[in-house]
């Protein structure tokens, strides 16, 4: 493990610059190096192998960029691979399930608990696996949300079209009556107003992206260094678009984009 290398996140597009802004909060002197993997947006719908391997190849660059760790900043990219990165990369792999499940079960008081995510997320049944590992006796409701990411992705958090899909989406989640909903997508907590307004305010709704940067920040000391920490971006899709939409999520911390091509 390289001492003072920079985590190591990535993500299928914007949604894991919620864990990148969440870290940098609990860790202002972290040093950082985001992939957003926008050139082959979005994982949710695609075969389980498929985003195995886009995350390998990920893995591996993130590696030879000399990061210390690997966060694994999204819930599709974790359903498929995680286990796999954990045994094909020399350094620690976090990713964003158990630690959400973690969160849940830690505020849930009637043990009906909420997720909701992408296709390729929920099909896996990754969060009801991880939560009936960690405490059988809580009952896990999942939906998918077809829409969802796109909507973030295109930076519309909060139009009365949005509400309306949110209302469709998560009404099976309502007649559950869940008093906990876990947002199993990193870009989720973008739409978290939207989805708390749907949902009421007798459900608390849990950021995977929060719980996840808690839980890097426990096992991940900070740098031994003294220089500022840097936050280095690399996006396979336009790195204009990728530099517009993510200002939205981080402001004053992005800076250059650099552009990656797989060809």
């Amino acid at each position: 493990m390289t001492e003072k290398g920079p985590i190591g996140l990535f993500d299928s597009g914007l949604g894991g610059l919620t864990v990148v802004r969440a870290l940098i909060d609990l860790v202002p002197s972290e040093s950082l190096i985001y992939f957003g993997d926008t050139g082959r947006f979005p994982y949710g719908p695609k075969p389980p192998s498929e985003v195995r391997e886009y995350a390998q190849q990920i893995g591996d660059l993130l590696v030879e960029r000399g990061v210390r760790a690997v966060v694994v900043a999204c819930n599709s990219a974790a359903a498929a691979a995680l286990s796999d990165l954990q045994t094909r990369l020399p350094v620690p792999v976090i990713g964003v399930i158990e630690p959400g499940v973690k969160a849940a079960l830690a505020a849930t008081k009637t043990e009906r608990v909420g997720v909701i995510g992408t296709e390729g997320t929920i099909a896996s049944h990754a969060y009801t696996k991880t939560a009936a590992a960690l405490s059988p006796k809580v009952e896990i409701f999942a939906q998918s949300c077809p829409g969802f990411v796109e909507f973030v992705e295109a930076g519309d958090v909060d139009s009365p079209e949005l509400y309306q899909l949110a209302q469709e989406h998560l009404a099976p989640i309502k007649a559950a009556n869940v008093d906990v909903l876990v947002l199993g997508c990193t870009h989720y907590p973008l739409l978290a107003s939207t989805l708390s307004s749907v949902m009421g305010p007798q459900v608390a709704v849990i950021s995977s992206a929060q719980a996840t940067a808690r839980a890097i920040s426990a096992i991940e000391p900070r740098s031994g260094s003294n220089s500022a920490p840097t936050h280095h971006f690399i996006t396979s899709g336009d790195p204009n678009t990728f530099h517009a939409l993510a200002t939205r999520f981080l402001g004053s911390e992005i800076n250059d984009v650099e552009e990656h091509s797989w060809s």
